[in-house]
């Protein structure tokens, strides 16, 4: 019998090593993250809400945030609340089914964000490169099968590396050194030479981004030269303000998916998991204060909102 057969087990659950310490630095840990998943939760809500009730957001833009504050949502909810729990309970145990839909669902909704990030681009370019034709081109029709693209495209995104790492075999030790289930995390625990299949969708997946992030590129390059045409300096000034939030999003979320590329050379397990809060922590929480501190109608929107509550 081959060896890799021989030291194939069968595991049925994962333990989530997160982070080292006492029974006084879990809790600590739990508190902090409680508080950074309650400050992200209000922050998306509070988009979601302004951007639904406003009838002045009822625009493609806001349409698009709406969809990406619900995206945060979701990503943020599929890996802090399981590691308070273990913080709090001392249990580190993950099911074999429950680790394959959190490392579906954190893939969904890293590729759905990416994508909603293209088609913004988009309707920033539409917006300001044919203005008069904006109506027209990014019309209720034209967003809503956009964003339906962009859900589907995660979905199929993320159950395609569900299964390219659940093809493999395990060998040896059912230890996750994460606080949460992802890929290259339970790559290190397959057999020798099992995850050939992933490494293949990685190396598709990372030419895809790469083509849409060129896609991206040309946009803002059509948009910053159409600026630079327009004579007045108030009125650049103006235009690039609706671009900047955008722009903002897309370093942030480019710049903590570098972070797990380069991350993967690292030796230190304490490190790694500094990094791996930092990415999929950063981008749900600091989109909704990006687009709130930057953005003039969100400012007014929410004033509204809060003088009305202040008046009952």
């Amino acid at each position: 019998m081959p060896e890799k057969f021989i030291n194939m087990t069968i595991i049925m659950e994962f333990l989530l090593m997160g982070f080292p310490g006492d029974w006084m630095l879990q809790r600590l840990y739990a508190t902090l993250f409680l508080l950074i998943y309650l400050a992200a939760m209000m922050g998306n809500l509070l988009i979601i809400t302004i951007t639904t009730i406003d009838q002045h957001l009822q625009v493609p833009m806001y349409f698009f945030l709406k969809n990406l504050s619900f995206i945060d949502i979701c990503c943020i909810s599929v890996t802090l609340p399981k590691s308070i729990m273990n913080s709090l309970t001392n249990s580190h145990s993950i099911s074999f089914l429950g680790c394959a839909m959190q490392i579906f669902l954190f893939v969904f909704s890293f590729g759905t964000e990416y994508a909603l990030l293209i088609v913004m681009s988009y309707d920033r370019y539409a917006a300001i490169c044919h203005p008069l034709h904006y109506e027209g081109i990014m019309h209720r029709g034209a967003c809503v099968q956009m964003a339906t693209a962009s859900w589907l495209s995660g979905c199929v995104y993320g159950a395609i590396h569900v299964a390219g790492t659940f093809s493999i075999s395990f060998c040896g030790s059912n230890i996750v050194h994460q606080f949460f289930c992802n890929t290259p995390s339970l790559l290190m625990l397959s057999c020798y030479g099992e995850h050939i299949l992933e490494d293949a969708f990685i190396i598709l997946s990372c030419c895809l981004i790469f083509v849409c992030f060129i896609l991206m590129v040309v946009s803002y390059v059509h948009i910053f030269t159409t600026v630079l045409r327009i004579p007045s300096v108030k009125g650049r000034q103006k235009t690039l303000s609706t671009c900047l939030p955008h722009l903002t999003l897309v370093i942030l979320f480019l710049f903590s998916g570098s972070i797990t590329y380069f991350a993967k050379n690292i030796k230190s397990s304490s490190l790694k998991l500094l990094i791996s809060v930092l990415y999929t922590v950063l981008p749900p929480t600091l989109n909704p204060l990006i687009y709130s501190l930057r953005n003039k109608d969100m400012q007014t929107a929410l004033g509204k909102v809060i003088a009305i509550k202040l008046a009952k």
